[in-house]
């Protein structure tokens, strides 16, 4: 490869009009060296998602000092609208069918608002030869990078990202299933490795998940000759197959889990996981437990549930 001294370009891209004839737009960094491949790389789908951004930026700072063979392409808030309102999806006000960005991927440009920016960003991700997906999850979600089963390209960047849990998605999502609008389905499709990162810690900017977001991209990038040296990896990384029982709340209330339990704890079959009350009546309503065993990835801590709501993502070991 033969590395060359970053040239960074800066531009505003436009991808949609609100009704106020106001312009929705994301910023978009380009980052041009010696011949190589090129890198998309993207954050804040969800708009209390904070380490992707941050981390992006300390990134930047990087780069423009460094000399790279390829491009680099970032966007660092995807969907400013969700980010400025600072909510998880994009308020429904905008798009009541499709507030979530994460499930309309590759976008329509005759569809719904949402589908719509999509569908005008979707030519960055196809002009790259490789894609990450910047996510943060809740303090009490394992750091992790998903990839899709049977994408070796994806599992090589998932690897050289360097979490210590990697989980692996079916390659079996059917089209009118919710997930087939992922990016990183979508990406799969078009024959781009992509990979989803979640840092941690939603709504709170963290140093150590920036951190890890930081180091994870430029492993990533080392890992595809962007940039010179190898990856770091750590001496041993965990694969979860997402294949475990969710467990969500059968009636609206309190959750306290069961003060002994983590993430990254092995629950047995017919375990509890704590118990769901009335904050009012004091009722006992539900004592969650796993019908399957697996490895505690995601839990609630503490948290007001509604019914139907998440409680715990369980995923079993390979």
């Amino acid at each position: 490869m033969e590395y060359e001294s970053v040239t960074h370009a800066k531009s505003d891209r436009r991808l949609g009009r609100l009704p106020s004839g106001s312009e929705v737009s994301v910023t978009l960094h380009r980052y041009d060296g010696g011949p190589g491949p090129t890198v998309y790389v993207q954050g804040a789908q969800h708009g209390i998602e904070l380490n992707g951004p941050a981390a992006l930026r300390r990134l930047h700072d990087r780069l423009v000092d460094t000399a790279i063979a390829g491009s680099i392409v970032v966007v660092p808030v995807v969907n400013p609208l969700a980010f400025d309102h600072r909510s998880y999806m994009t308020p429904a006000e905008y798009d009541v069918m499709n507030p979530n960005l994460n499930r309309v991927w590759p976008g329509d440009e005759d569809g719904s608002l949402q589908e719509r920016l999509a569908a005008r960003l979707w030519d960055l991700v196809t002009d790259a030869d490789a894609a990450i997906d910047l996510h943060t999850g809740t303090a009490d979600m394992l750091e992790h990078v998903r990839y899709q089963d049977g994408e070796t390209d994806a599992e090589s960047l998932a690897e050289s990202f360097g979490t210590e849990y990697l989980v692996v998605d079916s390659d079996e999502t059917p089209a009118d299933d919710e997930f087939s609008g992922t990016f990183r389905t979508a990406a799969a499709r078009a024959g781009i490795p992509a990979i989803t990162v979640e840092l941690a810690n939603s709504r709170t900017v963290t140093h150590s998940a920036i951190d890890t977001g930081v180091a994870g991209v430029e492993n990533v990038l080392r890992e595809l000759d962007v940039l010179p040296d190898d990856p770091t990896r750590p001496p041993d990384q965990t694969r979860l197959r997402n294949d475990g029982a969710t467990i969500t709340a059968a009636e609206s209330g309190l959750f306290e889990l069961r003060p002994d339990l983590s993430v990254g704890d092995h629950v047995s079959a017919g375990e509890t996981l704590g118990t769901v009350y009335s904050p009012s009546t004091f009722e006992r309503l539900q004592t969650p437990t796993a019908e399957d065993g697996g490895v505690a990835y995601s839990l609630a801590r503490e948290a007001v549930v509604v019914a139907g709501e998440r409680i715990a993502g369980l995923a079993t070991p390979l």
